[in-house]
């Protein structure tokens, strides 16, 4: 497999484990893998090798006579530099690039699943997992898989200097052939207690991140309801055990970095000191000497990469662990097996009671929004659902055939950055009069004459270059473009002033003459358009009629409408 580019498949990763997931990684990419472990283990061997080309320098040239042979050792020794320089720019060039597939194809792994979950998706996993996964998690695996070469390369130098030392002192040989193993013992809990440490804190963290989203949408109704201090607090709370947490880490992966730098300069005291004992004894020339120094100098590095290695591949099982959690979800099986109504029919929910006739506008209106939403996600098979479509249950028709009729049109729906024309065009390709229209009765053209390069303007990523009406209109021109049998609408004008939502309630009626409509709404100025007002109490259809019927006869529903008129003008 090669490696992978904005328009490629990234394949079919292993959920079994973390490690199995991280293994996928480097299968993916298996020639800048060797490439990245060669380039390294050449680049530390090379660096191994200066050691005893100086120690050759220092025997026979600093001898009598002996201009020649250091001038020759000295060549050598700065075409091993050169050369080493070289590979260690190549080294690093392919373990980016191996890092940047990496992180590239874990986005694209879990873009493409959080697609194929879909509505599935907010039900299975919160917010804030697949934030922190995004946010951090891909970092952290990508990063994990950088120190492969340097790894190998370690381990390698880590013999070929063994090797060279045995022929200096067989008893330098075995101190630094032992201490690897000593390494390993000393650091190993440490790497353990990390893992466990950092798994905990990357669950706390999904909870918070979930629950900062859940604040920021929902603080104008906590602050309503006297509620703001109370959640302010419980979120003090997990913030401060979240931070103890985060001290846990930071306290193991200190003590683990420490011991990456210090046991290796405690490492290379001993050698030194033994061959400095060797050297006073007359077992050592002066040229070994220098090349044991340089061999136990060059070891420093390779010992604090594999403690290194050892930190990171702790944090990137952890991360794929998170990973391989997501992508075990599966989507909701699509069981329907039976064609929908060859044309427009009646919607129906049994649960509330809301009947919904074909051609026309109809306005749902509850006290609260959470129970006539719950209606719309019903209406439109957003989770279990019992309505019939034109008498046949809604979950008995193929998923995509409902996709293609039935549109739920949220008003906090993603906007997705690029120019203003591709963003309301969606997959589809409206020709210039068709938005023009869409934009029309959306009452949007002043959105499109206040942009510089009108329907060609780029637009930012969730419309943030937008202001909160502005992007509501921009998403109902986005619904309009798409042109649905059926459009439920949720709060298509909750965040527009009176004059530019009287305009929609009336160009919207115009704009989807023939085809159904359904808008949740409490807004007089778009209830007094619809042909028919559903009143819902609890959940359940309490009263139906027109908007100036329903006034006059239902006091339940005059009052919250009124209520809502009220906070309008103010």
């Amino acid at each position: 497999m090669t490696a992978v580019d904005a328009y490629e498949d990234p394949g079919t990763p292993d959920r079994r484990s973390g490690w199995a997931y991280l293994a996928w990684l480097v299968r993916c990419q298996p020639g800048r893998a060797v490439a990245g472990a060669v380039l390294a283990s050449c680049w530390m061997v090379l660096l191994a090798a200066a050691p005893y080309l100086l120690s050759k320098a220092v025997d026979e040239g600093l001898r009598p006579g002996g201009s020649a042979a250091l001038a020759g050792w000295t060549a050598a020794l700065l075409v091993v530099g050169a050369g080493n320089a070289w590979v260690s720019i190549m080294r690093h060039r392919t373990m980016t690039r191996l890092r940047m597939d990496a992180y590239f194809r874990t986005v694209k792994v879990v873009v493409g699943h959080a697609v194929r979950l879909g509505d599935a998706l907010p039900r299975r996993v919160g917010a804030g997992e697949v934030v922190t996964i995004g946010v951090g998690d891909v970092h952290t695996i990508a990063n994990a898989l950088t120190v492969i070469g340097p790894g190998v390369g370690s381990v390698v130098v880590y013999v070929f200097v063994a090797a060279l030392l045995l022929s200096v002192s067989p008893l330098l040989a075995a101190v630094v052939l032992l201490g690897m193993p000593l390494v390993a013992l000393l650091v190993g809990p440490l790497m353990t207690r990390l893992r466990g440490a950092e798994g905990e804190y990357r669950e706390r963290q999904g909870v918070l991140t979930a629950r900062i989203g859940d604040l920021a949408g929902g603080l104008r109704v906590l602050n309503g309801l006297g509620g703001k201090g109370l959640v302010a607090d419980a979120f003090r709370r997990d913030s401060g055990r979240l931070r103890e947490q985060g001290y846990r880490v930071g306290g193991s992966a200190s003590w683990l970095q420490s011991l990456g730098v210090g046991l290796p300069r405690l490492f290379l005291a001993v050698v030194i000191w033994l061959a400095a004992r060797l050297a006073a004894q007359g077992e050592l020339t002066v040229g070994e000497l220098v090349s044991v120094y340089g061999y136990a100098a060059v070891l420093v590095g390779p010992v604090a990469f594999l403690v290194d290695m050892g930190y990171q591949f702790s944090r990137g099982v952890v991360a794929a662990d998170r990973v391989v959690r997501l992508l075990r979800l599966e989507p909701d099986p699509d069981t329907g097996t039976v064609d929908a109504p060859a044309g427009p029919a009646v919607l129906h929910d049994p649960g509330s009671g809301v009947r919904v006739a074909p051609g026309g506008l109809t306005a749902l209106v509850g006290a609260r929004p959470a129970e006539v939403t719950a209606v719309v996600d019903r209406l439109g098979r957003y989770g279990p659902t019992e309505v019939t479509w034109g008498g046949v249950r809604l979950d008995a028709v193929p998923l995509p055939q409902v996709r293609a009729r039935i549109l739920v049109a949220d008003h906090e729906a993603d906007l997705f950055a690029g120019p203003l024309r591709e963003v309301v065009g969606g997959r589809h390709d409206p020709g210039p009069e068709q938005v023009r229209r869409a934009v029309r009765a959306a009452a949007a053209d002043d959105v499109v004459q206040g942009l510089a390069e009108g329907l060609d303007a780029p637009v930012t990523a969730q419309g943030r270059s937008l202001s909160g009406g502005q992007r509501q209109r921009v998403r109902l021109v986005r619904a309009l473009l798409a042109d649905p049998e059926v459009l439920l609408a949720v709060e298509p004008t909750s965040a527009l002033d009176a004059h530019t939502e009287a305009a929609v309630a009336e160009r919207l009626r115009a704009a989807r003459t023939g085809r159904t409509t359904v808008v949740t709404t409490t807004s007089p100025l778009v209830l007094d358009h619809a042909d028919t007002v559903l009143y819902l109490v609890e959940g359940k259809v309490a009263a139906t009629g027109r908007h100036r019927e329903l006034l006059q006869r239902e006091p339940g529903y005059r009052e919250l409408v009124a209520r809502d008129t009220e906070e309008a003008a103010r």
